[in-house]
């Protein structure tokens, strides 16, 4: 394939977004992804390696607990959770990731369905020992970040763990710059995803694993 696929990803979500429909645009990008026309630059073929490297320094037991994964794609971040021990959902909004979830996963022991991180099932408010978001915000625009943010943050139950990654910006970077996707989170949205019984006990903000000259958030929050 010839073209970037970072370069076709934003083609898709701007085609999208011009139609008023931010969030088709990952259905798009996976279906074009399944039939060869396209790439999905986030779909690293292993879980992220700052989820890794949290599961390995944690050292998580989900025996006995429930996880979420947000916007799962095709799975593999989900595929460590349940390896902990989680009884693990992995969602996506995309029916074509969630298939591809599927097939590469036969006989997982995660539980994939199409959702919508914007109009979460009922059930999911407040319902998980861990939730974890990766790159799901950031890959909104950046009006709908807010929202997406405060559904994250609900589906943490108590005593719960919520884990983010995301891309980095600085919070003088004004919004109008930003060419997304992804749109890159600032210090202040993530620190916007606490609330008063939902805490942030540790951020880190690290190079990339795979592109060194881009910065990552690594974020912690406990729910009371």
């Amino acid at each position: 394939m010839s073209e970037d696929p970072d370069v076709v990803s934003r083609r898709i979500a701007r085609e999208s977004i011009e139609r008023d429909d931010p969030t088709g645009w990952f259905e798009n990008l996976y279906a074009a992804a399944a039939d060869g026309s396209a790439v999905v630059p986030w779909d690293r073929g292993t879980a992220h390696q700052l989820l890794i490297d949290w599961v390995d320094e944690s050292e998580p037991d989900g025996t006995g607990k429930t996880a979420l994964v947000v916007g799962a794609g095709t799975g593999w971040d989900a595929e460590l959770i349940a390896d902990r021990g989680y009884d693990t959902t992995a969602f996506d909004i995309s029916p074509t990731a969630i298939e591809t979830a599927h097939r590469n996963h036969p006989g997982s022991k995660a539980h994939y369905i199409v959702a919508d991180l914007l109009a979460p099932p009922a059930d999911w408010h407040r319902a998980f020992d861990l939730v974890v978001e990766i790159y799901t915000v950031q890959a909104l625009p950046i009006p709908l970040q807010p929202d997406a943010i405060k559904q994250v943050t609900e589906l943490v139950g108590p005593g719960g763990t919520l884990l983010v990654i995301a891309a980095a910006r600085p919070d003088t970077q004004p919004d109008d710059e930003i060419q997304g996707p992804p749109w890159p989170l600032t210090r202040a949205a993530i620190q916007s995803f606490t609330t008063p019984d939902l805490h942030l006990i540790q951020l880190d903000q690290a190079p990339s694993p795979t592109a060194p000259t881009t910065l990552r958030w690594r974020a912690e929050y406990l729910r009371d």
